[in-house]
C-alpha cells in the first residue's frame, strides 16, 4: 500500500483542534476564506457562526454580492474585495486558510500560507471534519468525464430504495451544506480534482474513479499531478473501492491506495464481468461482487433499455459510457446493501441534467444539441462519438489539452467546425496535424467585448455561432455544442454558454 497523501501537506498538524464536530467554538482563531462563491460563502458562514474572526478575499469587485454581504454582516465576517487582497496574506496573523477549489495551488496567496506555516483546506477536508455526529454514508464520485451523469444516477438509486439520500459536492448542495443536514442517510458526493487536493482525512464509505484523461493540467502543473489528487479519493475507504476495468489507471490507483482493513475492489466493465466485478451480460447489467455466489453466477441489476431510459433515450441502444456510468452507480449503491429492483427503478426514473448532451429542438431535419457540459476533450469524444454528421461549435479555455485526437478520431463525422473561444491555439494546432482540409468557421472574439448593449455574458458569441453553424447544417446533420474546454474566457459558466446556446437557437429558428 501507499503512504498516505496526508504526509505531502505541510502544516497539516496545525490544524485546529476545536475544528472537529459542527458546534464546538472556534473563538479566538482568526481563518482566512478564500472566495466568495458556492464554497467560501458558505464556510464563512459556518465559521463566522461558530465564533472564529474570519476574512474573506475576493478579487473580484464588480459581482453583486449585497445578499452575502448583509448575511455575513452578522457573524462580523470581515468582506475584502478586489485584486489588492488576493496578492499576498492578510497582514494578520492567521490559524487557517480555507480556499476555493478554483483557486490553483500556486496562487500567491496559497504559497505564502504555506510559506509562513498556515495550514490550507478545503471544503471537503472542512465538511469532513464538522460532520460530528452526522452517521450519513458517503459515496464518492470522480473521474475526467461523467461525474455528475454518475452521482445523480446514484441518487435516484438511493431514493428507489427508500434511503433519504442527496447529490452534493461539485453538483447540487454545496457539501458543507448537506453535510449538517439533519435526517440524510447517504450523501451521493461528486468531487473534482481540484476539490480533492485540498483534502487530507476523508474516509469515504466507497469510492469511485470512473476513468481518466489528461485535464486541468495549467491547474494541477502535470498529468502525474492530476492523476494522484484524483486518486486521493480511494484513500482510506471504509468498504469498496470503485474502478473501470477498461481504464487501467483507475485499478493502479485502487491497488496504491491505503485503506481501511476489509475495504474490496470492485470493478465494473461493458462486458461479461468476472467475480468481484459488475458487468454486462446480454441485454442485463449484473452484479458478480455482492453476492456470496459471485464465483458460479451473477445477479440481474438492471437492464440496457433502463439505462436508455435514464440517459433520456428510450427505446434506442444506451452509449457505451452511460452504461458505465450506470454501472459505477450501481456498484457503490451495492456497496451499502441496496437491491437490485432499486438500481433498475433508479435508473428508469433518473433524468440527465442540464446541459448534459440535450436535445433543445429539431427543425427541417437539423438536431441541435446542448452539451456544454462537455468542458474537456474526454466528455467531447463521448459527445461527438453519438452522432454521424456534425457541424462542431467547439472552443474556450483550453486548459492545457491537446485536442489532436479528437480531430483524428472524428474527422469523418464533422462537416465543419465553429470555433469560439478566446485563443484559438491550440485548436488551430489540432486542426493543423489531423484534419487539416476542415471547413472552419471562426467567431471573433471582439463579438464577447462588452459593446454597451445590455446583454449576458457571451450572448453575442452564441448568437453568432448558431448563426454559422444554421447556414452550414443541412437535413440529416447535428449542430452539436460540446465545446471541449472551459467557459470563463467568454461566458460566466458552462450553464450560461448551454442557456444562451439555447436562447440562440431558439430566436435563430423564430420560435
Amino acid at each position: 500500500m501507499a503512504e498516505n497523501p496526508v504526509s505531502e501537506y505541510p502544516n497539516f498538524d496545525k490544524i485546529p483542534a476545536a475544528l472537529q464536530g459542527p458546534s464546538s467554538s472556534l473563538a479566538g482563531l482568526r481563518i482566512l476564506v478564500t472566495g466568495l462563491g458556492v464554497t467560501g460563502f458558505p464556510a464563512a458562514v459556518h465559521l463566522g457562526e461558530r465564533g472564529a474572526d474570519v476574512i474573506v478575499i475576493d478579487g473580484d469587485d464588480q459581482a453583486d454580492v449585497s445578499e452575502k454581504a448583509q448575511i455575513l454582516e452578522v457573524f462580523d465576517v470581515d468582506i475584502r474585495r478586489g485584486s489588492e487582497h488576493v496578492t499576498t496574506l492578510p497582514k494578520e496573523p492567521l490559524d487557517l486558510v480555507v480556499t476555493s477549489p478554483g483557486w490553483r495551488p500556486d496562487h500567491p496567496v496559497l504559497s505564502a500560507a504555506a510559506e509562513a506555516g498556515v495550514p490550507v483546506i478545503g471544503e471537503v477536508e472542512l465538511a469532513w471534519r464538522i460532520r460530528g455526529t452526522n452517521d450519513a454514508k458517503w459515496l464518492a464520485i470522480t473521474g475526467t468525464n461523467g461525474k455528475t451523469t454518475t452521482t445523480t444516477m446514484l441518487e435516484s438509486m438511493l431514493h428507489a430504495a427508500g434511503l433519504r439520500a442527496k447529490a452534493c459536492g461539485n453538483i447540487g448542495a454545496p457539501l458543507l451544506e448537506a453535510v449538517l443536514e439533519p435526517g440524510l442517510e447517504v450523501l451521493a458526493i461528486e468531487l473534482s480534482s481540484f476539490q480533492l487536493h485540498w483534502q487530507h482525512s476523508l474516509s469515504a464509505d466507497a469510492a469511485a474513479v470512473l476513468n481518466i484523461a489528461p485535464d486541468h493540467l495549467d491547474w494541477h502543473g502535470s498529468a502525474d499531478a492530476y492523476e494522484a489528487d484524483k486518486a486521493k479519493i480511494y484513500h482510506n475507504a471504509k468498504l469498496a473501492c470503485v474502478y473501470n476495468v477498461a481504464d487501467e489507471v483507475t485499478l493502479h490507483m485502487v491497488e496504491d491506495a491505503d485503506v481501511i482493513d476489509g475495504a474490496k475492489a470492485i470493478g465494473f466493465t461493458t462486458g461479461i464481468p468476472g467475480p468481484g466485478k459488475l458487468g454486462v451480460v446480454e441485454d442485463l447489467l449484473v452484479d458478480r461482487a455482492f453476492i456470496p455466489q459471485r464465483y458460479s453466477s451473477a445477479a440481474e441489476l438492471a437492464s440496457l433499455a433502463d439505462v436508455a431510459a435514464a440517459t433520456g433515450v428510450p427505446g434506442s441502444d444506451p452509449a457505451a459510457h452511460q452504461v458505465s456510468n450506470a454501472l459505477a452507480a450501481a456498484a457503490l449503491a451495492r456497496s451499502i446493501g441496496v437491491p437490485g429492483q432499486a438500481i433498475s427503478e433508479g435508473l428508469k426514473s433518473h433524468s440527465l441534467g442540464a446541459h448534459r448532451m440535450v436535445t433543445v429542438t429539431e427543425a427541417q431535419g437539423v438536431r441541435w444539441v446542448d452539451d456544454s457540459k462537455a468542458t474537456n476533450t474526454h466528455a467531447a469524444n463521448a459527445s461527438l462519438s453519438s452522432f454521424e454528421s456534425i457541424v462542431w461549435i467547439a472552443g474556450g479555455l483550453p486548459k492545457g489539452a491537446d485536442f489532436t485526437s479528437l480531430f483524428a478520431d472524428h474527422r469523418d463525422r464533422l462537416k465543419a467546425l465553429v470555433l469560439i473561444g478566446a485563443d484559438d491555439a491550440a485548436f488551430r494546432e489540432a486542426i493543423a496535424a489531423a484534419a487539416p482540409d476542415l471547413e472552419v468557421i471562426r467567431i471573433e472574439p471582439a463579438l464577447a467585448v462588452d459593446s454597451g448593449v445590455p446583454r449576458r455574458r457571451g450572448e453575442a458569441v452564441a448568437a453568432a455561432a448558431v448563426e454559422a453553424a444554421g447556414a452550414i447544417a443541412a437535413a440529416g446533420d447535428t449542430v452539436l455544442l460540446a465545446p471541449a474546454a472551459a467557459s470563463m474566457d467568454q461566458f460566466l459558466n458552462y450553464n450560461t454558454r448551454g442557456e444562451l446556446f439555447t436562447q440562440a437557437v431558439h430566436t435563430y429558428l423564430g420560435r
